[in-house]
């Protein structure tokens, strides 16, 4: 990564160099995104194709017992998300 540490100046710009790239977008309520980033905003609001979501299930259990998680995934092939929601961008590895 040192040849883009010249290129990033600010935040932004790491996810400037991610466009057209497919980034891991963790979300509020344990959701994930994995995407081709197409669009973004200063709100972080981002526009992604070829997606898919992977959502984390707690199922509640009685007090003591081991908590049973289930993983839920699905595709879409565009989606906007709202940038209120978004807790981390990675953008995709670079060798």
């Amino acid at each position: 990564m040192t040849e883009l540490s010249g290129e990033i100046q600010e935040p932004f710009d790491l996810i400037r160099l991610s466009l057209a790239e497919r980034v891991t977008v963790k979300l509020r309520g344990d959701r994930q995104l994995s995407g081709v980033l197409h669009a973004y905003d200063g709100h972080m609001n981002l526009i992604m194709s070829d997606v898919e979501e992977t959502i984390m299930i707690v199922d509640p259990v009685p007090e003591g017992a081991k908590p049973s998680i289930r993983v839920a995934k699905r595709h879409m092939e565009m989606l906007y998300v709202r940038g209120d929601g978004v807790i981390l961008v990675s953008p995709p590895q670079r060798d």
